[in-house]
């Protein structure tokens, strides 16, 4: 048995004009938005300018803690021990003292001692941090 479907009730309910309004509204808006935005580039401001201008940080880079099996901490291509990790974390804070990030990286069997160990110096010195375990593999 076929279906039988009246599709001139349907278009004949749906009205465009609200949705021909709101086009012309939107129009509206962004040729008054781009009118206004012209209007400041335009303006002769002369810019100030410094001859020995330099960078008052470091690029930011991600300090990667890494936490094997045995506690022992891995950043940076070397072992570290904790005050060692501690002295790292002051340097790179003083580098970067707005946005330094760290991701440690823990073993799957790690006590989380030396996890929260990491997270101390993290808060010590006002690092953001994130933690992931490592999945254990074989």
């Amino acid at each position: 048995m076929a279906v039988k479907v009246n599709r001139g009730r349907v278009l004949g309910v749906l009205s465009m004009t609200p949705l021909i309004d709101v086009v012309f509204l939107l129009l509206i808006f962004f040729l008054v938005a781009t009118r206004l935005s012209r209007e400041d580039q335009e303006l002769d401001i002369p810019i100030p300018s410094a001859a020995n201008a330099q960078p008052m940080t470091v690029e930011p880079q991600e300090l990667i803690v890494n936490i094997d099996q045995d506690g022992s901490f891995f950043v940076n291509g070397e072992f570290l021990s904790e005050s060692e990790l501690e002295d790292v974390m002051r340097q790179s804070m003083v580098n970067n003292p707005i946005g330094q990030s760290v991701t440690i990286r823990t073993h799957q069997r790690v006590e989380t001692q030396y996890l929260f160990d990491v997270i101390d110096i993290c808060n010590k010195y006002g690092a953001a941090y994130s933690a992931s375990t490592a999945e254990e593999e074989g």
